[in-house]
């Protein structure tokens, strides 16, 4: 009995290897090119080892696209511009400021709300860019450019801003928007770098 138990639970790993000789199993894709592909794309930011973090997780959707590897960066972008505003919010409401610091807090708060507007119209134009002939593209990026550009600006005035504040509110707020602010960074150079490979 024993020895037909142990040939019973041989027989799948026999089958397996069975079917690696013959040829009937392949191995499954390997994504490593596309993880270059992330990296080497990468050295043209400000915040490399932040580019490569963030994105690194897409590279399934990004896999060797300029376009779709813009794409993403503006997404994360969008994304943490929406989580550091609502932390921000909940901050507000379940702190007693001073003066002194709800007004800077009320402004970032004004800020990031610009950036998140502009960086969604930014994924909707970049979404709508592909098949666009040489005239329409560079019109569609040089809008994606502009806006992008006016989110960081955002993003640094809040910065100038936190400097009125103190302590564990400021802290706390600065490590969020400077994060945003890095990634919004790398999502504008990754979307000049993708005006710059249409051209060539």
């Amino acid at each position: 009995m024993a020895r037909i138990a142990n040939l019973l639970l041989a027989l799948p790993v026999l089958c397996i290897m069975g079917m690696a000789k013959a040829g009937t199993i392949t191995e499954l894709p390997s994504h490593n090119g596309d993880s270059i592909f992330i990296e080497t794309s990468c050295k043209s930011t400000r915040y490399r080892t932040v580019c490569v973090q963030s994105l690194l997780p897409y590279a399934y959707k990004i896999q060797r696209s300029p376009l779709q590897m813009a794409l993403e960066a503006l997404s994360v972008s969008l994304s943490r511009t929406k989580s550091a505003d609502s932390f921000v919010s909940n901050l507000v409401k379940h702190k007693d400021l001073k003066p002194r610091e709800q007004q800077p807090i009320d402004d970032c708060l004004q800020l990031m709300g610009d950036s998140i507007d502009r960086l969604s119209k930014s994924v909707q134009e970049l979404r709508g860019i592909s098949g666009a002939n040489d005239r329409d593209f560079l019109w569609h990026i040089s809008n994606v450019q502009t806006w992008v550009s006016a989110a960081l600006t955002d993003d640094d005035t809040c910065l100038d801003g936190l400097a009125a504040l103190d302590g564990e509110v400021k802290d706390s707020i600065r490590t969020r928007v400077s994060n945003v602010a890095e990634v919004t960074s790398n999502a504008l150079a990754l979307v000049n770098q993708l005006a710059k490979t249409h051209l060539e």
